[in-house]
């Protein structure tokens, strides 16, 4: 059980599952264990928290000195579920051939995005969390030991779908892009701000629906910018393709910057 948020159950494992290899097991429960045989204060309760987020941080940090040894461009994707960022993903990784990729997919059960990844003949590796609402930092450091990453590549993390814990846990990545859709409202960024702020890059994407919801592109931009006023955005429809190029381009670009 995550002690920070409450998440998971305890004694269920965290599974790690390569497209086309057979179940492993990873630890006995979702690497952080809650005991329950203490007096519940809420002194106690922040110190825990604290405890564990700093944990995570020092993960984060080997984890970002293992992607800087081998200048892996590392993007850490979020959102809430279904705002696309699996379709997203498919296309990006089709666009950028001729650069080697690799993902980790985050979900609380089965293959299916990692599925649709392995289908790109890019590797992937799934992380099934169970109720487990994040990905950690030590989740992805077990995740890259299995992929056996490449030098000079690009990592993308697709995290659970979720737009209130996996804010707090730093993974090591070197951008954090939340994305979020045209179908949920533009007042995303004041209901959930911590996540805003953490990120690096917005997109907005499903534009190729706008005719058809109420959405303002520019109130959204406008709530975002007010939670992050570093926030660079990219307005996208992974199904049509639109807007795509631009964010391909700047995925070139940091890659490059890493050599």
């Amino acid at each position: 059980m995550c002690d920070t948020c409450g998440c998971g159950t305890p004694g269920e494992a965290v599974t790690y599952r390569k497209h086309g290899d057979k179940l492993h097991h990873h630890g006995d429960s979702l690497l952080h264990t809650h005991d329950h045989n203490h007096d519940h204060t809420h002194i106690r309760s922040i110190a825990v928290e604290q405890d564990i987020l700093g944990e995570n941080s020092l993960q984060a940090q080997r984890n970002r000195g293992y992607f800087e040894a081998k200048n892996i461009f590392t993007v850490n994707l979020v959102s809430s579920p279904g705002s696309g960022k699996t379709t997203l993903l498919e296309k990006t990784l089709s666009d950028l051939e001729g650069v080697p990729c690799a993902v980790i997919e985050g979900d609380q059960q089965t293959m299916n995005d990692a599925d649709r990844i392995a289908a790109t003949g890019v590797p992937v590796l799934q992380i099934n969390t169970g109720n487990g609402c994040h990905l950690d930092a030590d989740m992805v450091h077990t995740a890259c030991g299995e992929l056996e990453l490449e030098d000079n590549s690009l990592l993308f993390i697709e995290n659970v779908g979720n737009l209130i814990c996996p804010a707090l846990f730093d993974l090591g990545e070197d951008k954090r892009v939340v994305i979020i859709s045209v179908t949920e409202g533009d007042d995303k960024p004041e209901k959930y701000p911590t996540m805003f702020d953490a990120a690096d890059i917005c997109i907005i994407n499903k534009i190729d629906l706008l005719p058809h919801v109420q959405f303002d592109v520019q109130k959204c931009r406008e709530r975002a910018l007010q939670v992050n006023h570093h926030l660079k955005f990219f307005e996208i429809s992974a199904t049509s393709g639109e807007g795509l190029p631009a964010w391909n381009t700047w995925l070139r670009e940091n890659i490059k910057k890493q050599h």
